[in-house]
């Protein structure tokens, strides 16, 4: 099975040490596979390389209709926060599983997740025969794969349609796995477009599956907001516009496309008036804030957690009175989010972890959700 390095794009005026880097195939060292994988396949022509691109490289939606078509698998190595490295690889279409070069227990093996693209606006017959094709043999060997189905291309298409789609398939699929005796096999579906954020939401859900801190991220977000007033808070990660997590409301699509627009308006203006004098002074630091006043009397409040994640907060203006409160409780926040970092970073650099270091990690982790809780409780009263 060949492989091709892949190089990032840099696209407009998004900052060159904004990027995840290059993958170097010829790295032996190891670390990269001990990273979750995600695997991107589908049917050619299906729209793999241009999420990839667009998600991951900033590449604008239009420049993908210059992408030539994948004859190699792609290794993309997704290496930023503790929170976000992982490894993307993007699948030919045209990859046969019964080929005695196809090493499944290497592909699959180490996969976290594994996403298939389907054509929405084709006839997507062939697909779901692959599909079904896919998920068993990966099932296989790695009954922990989480396995996600994007309906991709659904712009400019009714809401019918759409929903109309989504229904066929999910039905299609599920009855082919149970006639393959696959009844347990659960396939998450989304509907996504390069063209808007849904794409970038999708991939969020995948993210957020393969990060095992989600449940704790979650827990001091709820934490946070409840103490301060807030309405929805997401933790972004600004390379990619995914976040990695938010609190228990619902996310509301409009909410989530002004969070991400907030982003590449602080990013791009960073690089603009940002320190010219040293180029190692990144442009995004501890010291990036953002405040947007809407005409709907809510506020967008964007504050650094670390070089490349960002808690964005939508707030009712009559609670950013207290604003000082607030700022106090973000530091609260963003000094639990440094624990559970090193927590990350050392288990890490362990070259075993069993069930006592995870029952250890999980301790320390509660630790600093009752450190946060009582300092907003405080802060709150």
């Amino acid at each position: 099975m060949s492989y091709q390095d892949e190089e990032g794009y840099q696209v407009g005026s998004f900052p060159k040490d904004f990027g995840y880097g290059n993958f170097d195939p010829e790295d032996t060292s190891g670390s990269g596979d001990d990273k979750p994988r995600i695997l991107l396949m589908g049917l050619r022509r299906s729209g793999k390389s241009s999420i990839q691109k667009v998600v991951f490289h900033k590449m604008s939606p239009n420049e993908t209709l210059f992408l030539e078509s994948t004859n190699k698998i792609v290794k993309d190595d997704i290496n930023n926060s503790s929170f976000v490295q992982f490894q993307i690889w993007d699948f030919p279409g045209q990859i046969d599983f019964f080929d005695p070069t196809f090493d499944s227990d290497m592909i699959f093996g180490g996969c976290g997740a594994l996403v298939f693209v389907i054509d929405a606006q084709d006839d997507y017959i062939e697909a779901l025969a692959k599909l079904n094709q896919t998920v068993t043999k990966a099932y296989k060997v790695n009954p922990r794969i989480k396995f996600e189905v994007f309906i991709h291309k659904v712009d400019g298409v009714s809401d019918d349609f759409k929903m109309e789609s989504q229904r066929d398939i999910h039905s299609r699929a599920t009855d082919d796995l149970a006639d393959a005796g696959l009844e347990g096999v659960h396939l998450s579906f989304h509907l996504t477009s390069i063209y808007d954020h849904s794409i970038f939401e999708a991939f969020s859900k995948v993210v957020q599956k393969l990060i095992p801190q989600l449940p704790t991220l979650e827990n001091l977000l709820n934490i946070f907001i409840s103490n301060s007033g807030i309405e929805k808070a997401f933790l972004f990660d600004v390379v990619s516009k995914i976040y990695i997590a938010t609190d228990c409301s619902p996310v509301d699509m409009q909410s989530y496309e002004l969070c991400c627009d907030m982003i590449d308006v602080v990013i791009d203006l960073s690089c603009i008036y940002g320190s010219k004098d040293d180029p190692d002074v990144p442009a995004f630091d501890n010291q990036s804030s953002s405040l947007i006043k809407m005409n709907n009397c809510t506020v967008l409040y964007l504050r650094e957690v670390n070089k490349f994640l960002a808690l964005v907060c939508i707030i009712r203006e009559e609670n950013f009175s207290r604003q000082g409160v607030i700022d106090y409780n973000f530091l609260c926040f963003r000094e639990a989010i440094s624990q559970v970092f090193e927590l990350r970073l050392k288990n890490q650099k362990m070259e075993a972890i069993d069930q006592d270091a995870e029952d250890g990690s999980s301790v320390i982790l509660n630790d600093s959700v009752q450190d946060l809780e009582s300092n907003q409780q405080l802060t709150s009263a």
